[in-house]
């Protein structure tokens, strides 16, 4: 597993290599750079597929609190060492947020974005104390873990019934509290972009499940509307909030038309 460290932050990634165009994948809330399997067996062939554990996530530790104006910074760091230039960045959900914001910090890196199930907006007021009953929960659980009611109930707004969650559980109950809790509070307090997606200069894919139980499709819609180089909303349909693990097939075939034209 490679590791980077950026200042006191340790960060994991993973890197196909050769010498194709340079995809980079960032993952959702609460999971970390192996979610993409499902993308990175479609497009490795014909692209450089750089996947990376977010701060608080998978193999990268943080040591403090931190936003997505951060995350995007790590990125670009990646980048950096690995002398990329320039990439396609590709993002559900909590990716999404970290994307945008790299195209707003360096443009001239970005080539194209793809976002899926995600938002330009703040969190809403419900579903902040939403997220903090959660963790309310998960601090009083202790050593004994994540109630598995709670797990569940987390796993259908992720994934619905459409795929089996019991790998994620098992990852959710192995997180850290203090990373967990690092990792909510840079979810719940991100700013709101949807005023600034006009800084969005690289062609951009906007992709949404019809069943998408975190944020509904008027947002994906938000950041289509809103980017001035916009190819297009895709509704897909019975998708889940991380459809690119829910329904790899369209979104494999969606990113491939896509990647062809911009990658």
């Amino acid at each position: 597993m490679p590791i980077i460290h950026i200042g006191p932050q340790q960060m994991s990634y993973d890197d196909s290599g050769g010498g194709g165009p340079a995809v980079v994948f960032s993952h959702s809330f609460s999971t970390n750079r192996s979610v993409f399997a499902p993308q990175l067996d479609a497009l490795r062939s014909t692209y450089r597929c750089i996947t990376w554990d977010q701060r608080a996530h998978g193999g990268s530790y943080t040591t403090g609190p931190f936003n997505f104006w951060d995350s995007a910074n790590d990125c670009l760091a990646l980048l950096d060492h690995l002398r990329v230039e320039n990439a396609s960045f590709i993002g559900p959900s909590q990716g999404g947020f970290v994307s945008l914001r790299i195209a707003m910090l360096a443009p001239d890196r970005v080539r194209s974005l793809t976002i899926l199930g995600s938002s330009a907006a703040a969190e809403s007021p419900t579903k902040k104390a939403a997220y903090q009953q959660m963790h309310d929960a998960l601090a009083a659980a202790g050593e004994a873990g994540p109630p598995q009611a709670l797990l569940d109930a987390y796993s259908d707004i992720c994934f619905g019934s459409k795929v089996d969650a019991d790998p994620w559980k098992r990852i959710w109950r192995g997180w850290p509290l203090q990373q967990s809790t690092l990792a909510l509070q840079a979810l719940v307090d991100r700013d709101d972009l949807v005023g600034r997606l006009e800084e969005v200069r690289a062609p951009t894919l906007v992709l949404h499940g019809t069943a998408g139980k975190s944020y509904a499709p008027a947002h994906g819609q938000a950041i289509a509307g809103g980017v001035p180089n916009s190819e297009g909303f895709v509704l897909i349909e019975g998708g889940a909030h991380f459809l690119n693990v829910t329904d790899p097939k369209p979104v494999n075939a969606e990113l491939s038309r896509f990647l062809m034209r911009h990658a």
